[in-house]
């Protein structure tokens, strides 16, 4: 697979809840990470989406991400059960996937996105879990499946490309 361009990319950011987050293992590292791509995103204008599951019981998205893109309520764990989901991610864009949780409602959006074979690229270090197993076993499963697997700041430098880059200076400080 070539680098990641963020002209052809779009950030999708799962389940990143207040009453979620709380429950997530290293949540606060997950959120951060999370931050710096939607900051990324925001300044390269990469378009962004952004799911909620069952609002009403688990809460908005956390203030930090709540411009992260349009906010798409749902009930099924899988975003793709969703019209308005996939209408959001229509086209051929890669997908550059965060949130929580990684075997829930990571996984089987992004399993099913895998099914309509669509590139789709998740942030190890910007999804989380309750528990460490399973965001391990959820990555590797994924990956089985043909997702490509990053890290927040492969993300950011290969949108990037170079130090020459306009957004080179906001976007590096963002890691620092």
């Amino acid at each position: 697979m070539p680098l990641l361009t963020m002209n052809n990319a779009m950030l999708v950011v799962i389940d990143i809840q207040e009453k979620l987050l709380p429950a997530i293992h290293d949540g606060e590292t997950m959120l951060l990470n999370a931050g710096r791509l939607a900051e990324a995103a925001r300044l390269l204008d990469v378009p962004m989406v952004r799911t909620e599951q069952y609002p009403r019981g688990l809460g908005a998205t956390v203030p930090a991400l709540a411009e992260a893109g349009p906010a798409i309520a749902k009930m099924s764990f899988d975003a793709c059960a969703e019209p308005a989901f996939l209408e959001a991610v229509a086209g051929d864009r890669e997908l550059v996937v965060c949130g929580c949780e990684a075997h829930v409602c990571v996984g089987q959006t992004v399993m099913t996105l895998l099914e309509h074979r669509r590139r789709v690229v998740v942030v190890a270090d910007a999804i989380g879990s309750r528990a460490p197993r399973s965001l391990e076993t959820a990555l590797s499963r994924m990956a089985r499946h043909g997702a490509e697997i990053v890290t927040t700041e492969m993300v950011l430098f290969e949108w990037l490309r170079s130090a020459e880059h306009p957004q080179f200076k906001p976007i590096s400080k963002l890691i620092r």
